[in-house]
């Protein structure tokens, strides 16, 4: 066996909550401790991280946990280092694209958390820098790599569906507003306008429809501040600005119509924090994060409907229901996709999550806000 071949990866926003447990310690120092990423002619591609943020405390903290010995304060003396093939990008999404800008200049293979700019413009002119500059670029996508969203692959890949009608899609939970419980998630995405669940949530739903059903054709939203007063770390009140719940109705290339309701203001009634129904034709399926049921016409019940029954009576549709099996091992969705790109940078394997697929992100959350504003349906082609 060859010796480890080395890729040096300046990971930036690594002390945030998804930049540190997904990122570093579930994908990149997992595959370390798997001896690496094998290639598949005797090779392993090494990961080393180096480790870029603005607190010097945090992050000499976490290189001594985690035994690393790179770690810096300045982006451009990292940049600048022709020892680093990889910028990595999980940082709030205002400080992204101008990290992102000087990474592309600088040469690098950049990969990234969504969104990847806080508007269309800065992620269209993102995905051109990047194709003008040559360098290898990507999105993270990792609902794609999800085990029940693998499932509902499997389904429709099989033609379990038959003609697809519709596409149903809940997600959210409740963030505690931090008065009397710490919220699970940061001030800041409250305090910035461009911040919220529309920004977040809304490049995961372009994806997912894309690579599952078909892309997106209009958008008809509605985008709400459900709560509107909340307290930050310091247990300081302040007036949320970002929108915490966003609810649209979309059609689909081929007349599919998805509906996607996204909010951090709902209390979870269902299985999983996400979940999708298809129907079609042919069957339907529930997928989540896990989970994947499937019903097919075959066995599809009569229901009849009749407020007298008694409530207990209606418990027998789920129990109709077929779970759907792994029929595989699944990893990380996050290290999943981390080793296809760096497959692709080590090896140019095909990748198709790149820094383009991301602008479509921003899009359909740039037509969602449109849509909400202008009180009408917008067209993809409108902007």
């Amino acid at each position: 066996m060859s010796a480890p071949r080395t890729l040096r990866i300046a990971m930036n926003g690594v002390t945030g909550r998804m930049g540190h447990r997904q990122h570093l310690v579930r994908s990149v120092l997992a595959l370390r401790e798997q001896g690496g990423l094998d290639l598949g002619d005797g090779t392993r591609l090494w990961p080393e991280p180096v480790l870029v943020g603005r607190s010097e405390a945090r992050l000499k903290e976490l290189a001594g946990r985690y035994g690393l010995d790179r770690w810096t304060t300045c982006l451009d003396t990292v940049l600048s280092d022709p020892a680093v093939d990889v910028y990595f990008d999980a940082q709030a999404t205002s400080a992204r694209e101008p990290a992102l800008r000087k990474a592309i200049d600088a040469g690098k293979h950049v990969y990234c958390e969504k969104p990847v700019a806080c508007d269309w413009g800065g992620a269209a002119d993102l995905a051109d820098r990047a194709a003008a500059a040559g360098v290898k670029n990507g999105v993270v996508q990792d609902k794609l790599f999800l085990p029940g969203i693998r499932k509902l692959k499997r389904l429709l890949d099989g033609g379990f569906f038959g003609r697809v009608l519709s596409v149903r899609g809940e997600f959210g939970y409740w963030v505690f507003e931090g008065d009397w419980q710490p919220p699970q998630r940061p001030s800041w995405n409250y305090r910035d306008a461009d911040a919220g669940i529309t920004s977040d949530m809304f490049p995961h739903w372009e994806y997912v429809l894309r690579e599952l059903f078909g892309p997106v054709r209009s958008i008809q939203a509605h985008v709400a501040t459900h709560i509107p007063h909340r307290w930050d770390e310091s247990g300081k009140p302040y007036r949320a600005a970002a929108d915490d719940a966003a609810y649209a109705i979309m059609e689909l290339e081929g007349g599919i119509v998805a509906q996607l309701n996204s909010s951090w203001a709902v209390r979870v009634h269902r299985d999983e924090l996400l979940e999708f129904q298809v129907d079609g034709t042919e069957g339907s399926a529930v997928a989540g994060l896990r989970h994947c049921r499937a019903q097919h016409r075959s066995v599809t019940p009569k229901p009849v409907w009749d407020p007298d029954a008694p409530a207990d009576d209606t418990s027998r549709f789920r129990a109709q229901w077929q779970e759907v099996p792994d029929n595989e091992a699944f990893g990380n969705a996050f290290k999943a996709q981390w080793e296809l790109f760096l497959r692709h940078v080590a090896l140019d394997e095909p990748w198709p999550y790149d820094l383009r697929a991301g602008a479509r992100g921003v899009r359909l959350a740039t037509l969602a806000r449109t849509s909400a504003r202008e009180g009408r349906r917008v067209a993809w082609s409108d902007l």
